[in-house]
């Protein structure tokens, strides 16, 4: 399939869906009162897809790669928050390895996207 839109990568579609994740947990009374907490886990869910979208209108693969690069880091940022998280009793174990899987699937994805733009045929 043909990438024309930033909504077309599968990497955002899976940033999106771990995004309303992030969004229904800190909806929850525990979460909902740590300000502090909750919004920086909002704000590195957001920033994956905010960073996938905005490279993808960057000038240059180089320069995507950049963001690509930003919007794995903010999923290891949101993993690290959901162990504190789990470490607060605000979050179940199973709750946990579930979020934590789809933060590391949206890794998974970058990292083979980032492999596909650095291939030979991509380079600019």
């Amino acid at each position: 399939m043909k990438i024309e839109r930033f909504e077309d990568i599968e990497a955002w579609k899976a940033a999106r869906s771990l995004a309303g994740a992030v969004y229904g947990l800190t909806r929850k009374p525990a979460l909902s009162r740590d300000f502090g907490l909750r919004d920086q886990m909002r704000r590195s869910a957001v920033s994956v897809m905010a960073n996938i979208a905005e490279g993808f209108d960057s000038r240059s693969t180089q320069e995507f790669l950049r963001f690509l690069g930003y919007a794995y880091r903010s999923t290891s940022e949101l993993q690290s928050h959901l162990y504190v998280v789990l470490d607060q009793g605000c979050l179940d174990d199973d709750s946990f390895d579930v979020l934590y899987l789809q933060a590391s699937t949206v890794q998974r994805l970058l990292n083979g996207f980032i492999r596909y733009l650095k291939g030979p045929r991509n380079h600019e």
